[in-house]
């Protein structure tokens, strides 16, 4: 087949006469030429006129009340704004629209944007991500306006998003209920009975205020669903009419006051049982997920890993523990565990065991990843809040002890039960541990009144513990501090090297005591 030429190709006749038609309009005179274009072609008007004084005013100036406007006197949206400042929310990102414009007009001009401050965003999706990151790293919930059904649907990802990360976000949907006050066309589109319908399966509660008292109780009631553990977002149904009605002469409204809800705790049955378990194991393992809310929160998860010895595995749904700290493990860690305690684990199934995807003829195999003996324990708030649809929950994983509790709300009760525990000195196969016995002085000055009932250390003795060491960097000479009345004898916490000074050495010491009581400190000896 012939090739194509890339071109077209060009008559030699047909160029000749071009040639000759374009020297002979060359050859006219210019004054005719001017001639002959002003006759051809109009004069062309300017694109843009310049603004007259009139509408230079309009565009720049304020415009003025309307004589007719539905609003007279004080809307109901300043009653609401009174209400949101009362629970210091700080910012309000979202999406302006028509279906809240009551309420965002309050915002600025009544309430003078602070507390909440309005943030202008692009998307509803992006104003709940805001506000879902916000309170990851401050611990404060915002809320975000969305408009209608649209506008709610645009934000429904992120609020599922929220959902399963269990983050409180307080939603508020414009939505123009009334039927013969609305206005016609896209507004009655975006408009529903029921627009709380379209993320009711992934919030912890929604409501459909028809009285600024509703909306008072049900604001304050909101923020109160979704700031209890586990936390969650809420949604509410805010009407149009509602906002820019005018509030009635002589209505006697109230504010609500906010008292914070108490978390769940555990039994204290199964806070004993799980110590019992953790004080006797020889490699516990903790692994966190949505454990350390606060800076306290992590400081709380170092003490109990540093008490128990125990490896921490770091999930990654919060910041828990320390990346550095030295009982920081991988998840391959639960292997050689005997007992595990999984704090707010979004998904404890695979945790402890793994599924291989198109395994033996292309179906997927589940295998156990942990000891067929080991223990497990579980703290999760997350077991109070299940619902049907949405498969978040995961999958199910039998456990020995289950607290559906709020972690930091039994983190004090379970610190003082594992100290009691601890003060029996189990034995445990520590790394640097050589299981020597040896003998330390406990005097009266001790703060443990569980070491008097254990019948293993009583005080103003001596007793006898499993300490010791053949890890060279805990080989360390120390003693108990003893009051004044206390014998002057030493006590050798490992016989192992004569002397240090490493303050490391000594810490590992202290943990290869499996704890001693809290008071007791350990000093080098030269």
């Amino acid at each position: 087949m012939a090739r194509k030429r890339p071109h077209p190709e060009v008559s030699r006749r047909k160029f000749l006469a071009g040639v000759a038609v374009a020297g002979a309009a060359s050859a006219v005179p210019p004054a005719q030429a001017a001639t002959t274009t002003s006759t051809s072609a109009a004069p062309r008007r300017p694109s843009a006129l310049p603004p007259t004084m009139h509408v230079a005013a309009a565009e720049s100036g304020t415009p003025k009340e309307l004589s007719g406007a539905r609003i007279g006197g004080v809307p109901g949206s300043d009653f609401m704004v009174d209400v949101i400042k009362t629970l210091n929310i700080k910012y309000l990102p979202s999406n302006p629209a028509s279906s809240f414009r009551g309420i965002h007009e309050s915002l600025i001009n009544y309430g003078g944007n602070k507390m909440p401050e309005f943030l202008t965003c692009a998307h509803e999706e992006s104003a709940v991500g805001m506000a879902h990151g916000y309170f990851k790293v401050t611990g404060k919930p915002l809320m975000t306006l969305c408009h209608g059904t649209v506008g709610l649907q645009h934000a429904a990802m992120a609020v599922y998003n929220a959902w399963c990360d269990r983050v409180p976000v307080i939603i508020v949907g414009g939505n123009d209920l009334d039927a013969a006050h609305r206005p016609p066309g896209v507004p009655t589109i975006h408009s529903a009975q029921d627009i709380n319908a379209l993320v009711r399966d992934f919030t912890k509660w929604d409501d459909t205020p028809v009285s600024l008292q509703h909306f008072a109780q049900s604001f304050v009631r909101a923020y109160k669903i979704a700031m209890t553990p586990p936390y969650g977002p809420v949604a509410i149904s805010l009407d149009a009419g509602l906002q820019q009605e005018p509030m009635r002469n002589g209505e006697k409204l109230y504010i609500p006051r906010y008292v914070p809800t108490s978390p769940p705790q555990g039994d204290t049955g199964a806070v004993k049982e799980a110590a019992r378990l953790l004080a006797n194991a020889q490699n516990p393992v903790i692994v966190a997920d949505r454990a350390a809310r606060s800076e306290n929160g992590v400081r709380l998860l170092v003490e109990l890993a540093e008490l128990l010895q125990a490896q921490v595995i770091d999930q990654g749904g919060r910041m828990n523990f320390p990346n550095t700290h030295y009982l920081r493990r991988p998840p391959t860690a639960v292997g050689n565990a005997d007992v595990i305690l999984g704090l707010e684990l979004t998904d404890f199934w695979a945790t402890v065991n793994a599924y291989i995807d198109n395994g033996e003829h292309g179906i997927g195999i589940n295998t156990s990843r942990i000891k067929p003996e080991t223990k497990l324990i579980s703290i999760n708030a997350s077991e109070l809040l299940t619902k049907a649809n949405y498969q978040d929950f995961q999958r199910f994983q039998s456990v020995d002890v289950s607290m559906p509790a709020d972690k930091g709300a039994i983190a004090p009760g379970k610190r003082r039960r594992w100290h009691g525990m601890r003060a029996r000195f189990p034995r445990r196969a520590c790394p640097w541990k050589s299981g020597r016995r040896s003998r330390i002085w406990i005097g009266r000055w001790c703060r443990y009144p569980a070491l008097a009932s254990t019948g293993l250390i009583g005080c103003g003795r001596w007793r006898s513990i499993t300490v010791g060491s053949a890890h060279p960097a805990a080989m360390a000479w120390a003693t108990a501090r003893r009051p004044r009345s206390a014998p002057r004898s030493r006590t050798a916490i490992s016989a192992a090297s004569p002397s240090t000074s490493n303050p490391t050495a000594i810490s590992c010491m202290r943990r290869a005591c499996c704890g001693p009581p809290h008071g007791t400190r350990f000093r080098s000896w030269p």
